[in-house]
């Protein structure tokens, strides 16, 4: 892939969140460490300016849960001085950190499958086309909130199958990115169980993966040497990419950002689309009716729009 990255990244993670308070968050006194009011807004202020995740008051409870163990672990007694070295860690590995704990995702092989049905049938051979035409073979896909990989591996899949013998011809693979490095790591090392292919095609599961001793699937090296993961953050001002995307898949993301962070984010994603490229968001989201950057195809997919 040639997308151009800077050094240090960070981006949005997809998937459902949930509130652990699993014993290793209980105090030795068999006490939760309580949060305020005021270290709620503090957090959620900076989650908000930081990751534009947007947690609400309802999400209050789950991020004292969620926090237990990582504050207990650091030795911070009070929420307000956990806050405090957020702001003063120049590394931004305790905001990394951070967006780790308050954040799960939750994906799978094949998930909102009619996306990949007009994906494989009608987005990437249209985009081929195109590009043959153009006598142009660089083709850039860029899955925006790649989680633990399924939907990058996914999509590399379905492009091998359109290409073909065809692939090795064309500057392709796929750049992911996401802010979680647990979900990266997952995602670099192309490990899943039973349960996250149990929605694949049979075929895809027997060319794409084999059976690892442990008993779990493995992405055969040739597809995953085809995905490019990095750490970015949606909420950059800049986007540093030299060349626009034909396809850009931004799937259950959104659904963590209020309405103006969605917009400003809508509208960087359309400056970073080539003409008459594809965005695939997920079904839970959608875009604004008045909106004029991208025309709706089927649900929660739209094509680019000039002007």
């Amino acid at each position: 892939m040639n997308a151009i990255l800077p050094g240090q990244e960070d981006v949005m993670i997809s998937g459902s969140t949930q509130i652990s308070t699993s014993p290793e968050a209980v105090s030795a006194t068999g006490g939760l460490l309580t949060i305020t009011d005021e270290e709620f807004q503090a957090i959620r202020t900076l989650v908000h300016e930081r990751f534009g995740i947007n947690l609400t008051e309802q999400k209050k409870p789950l991020v004292s849960g969620r926090l237990q163990k990582l504050l207990r672990k650091r030795g911070f007694s009070t929420f307000a001085a956990y806050y405090d070295f957020l702001q003063k860690d120049s590394s931004e590995k305790g905001l990394s950190e951070l967006v780790d704990h308050i954040s799960t995702n939750h994906t799978y092989f094949n998930r909102e499958n009619d996306h990949f049905v007009y994906f494989q049938q009608t987005a990437l051979p249209a985009v081929v086309e195109r590009l043959r035409k153009e006598r142009r073979f660089d083709l850039r896909i860029w899955c925006a909130g790649c989680s633990t990989g399924e939907e990058a591996y996914m999509l590399l899949m379905l492009m091998r199958e359109v290409l073909g013998s065809d692939y090795g011809n064309w500057q392709a693979g796929i750049l992911a990115t996401d802010i979680s490095s647990r979900a990266l790591a997952v995602a670099r090392e192309g490990r899943y169980s039973d349960e996250a292919l149990s929605q694949l095609p049979e075929n895809l599961r027997r060319k794409y993966f084999r059976r690892t001793a442990e008993g779990d699937w493995q992405v055969v090296d040739a597809l995953r040497q085809e995905a490019t993961f990095r750490r970015f953050n949606l909420m950059n001002e800049v986007f540093p990419f030299k060349k626009p995307f034909q396809i850009i898949f931004c799937r259950n993301v959104m659904i963590y950002f209020d309405q103006p962070t969605r917009e400003r984010l809508i509208a960087k994603f359309h400056k970073l689309t080539e003409k008459d490229g594809y965005l695939f968001i997920g079904h839970s989201e959608t875009l604004a009716r008045n909106q004029s950057l991208y025309r709706y195809l089927q649900p929660a997919a739209y094509q680019k729009m000039e002007g």
